[in-house]
């Protein structure tokens, strides 16, 4: 389970980057070990669109 930490981004934090890197574990599970995390990659390429956490 994610901790407080990882589901509350601060101002200006990406939620998802937030995410991966704080619950990396349960973000990543199922992959395997070295292998891309193809939802990193995909906001690696595409940005971080309307998930940055506003005021």
């Amino acid at each position: 389970m994610a901790s407080q930490k990882a589901s509350n981004p601060p101002k200006g934090q990406c939620r998802q980057c937030w995410y991966h890197a704080y619950a990396s574990r349960d973000a990543h599970k199922g992959l395997k070990p070295g292998a891309d995390c193809p939802a990193c990659v995909d906001h690696m390429v595409h940005g971080h669109g309307n998930m940055i956490v506003g005021s």
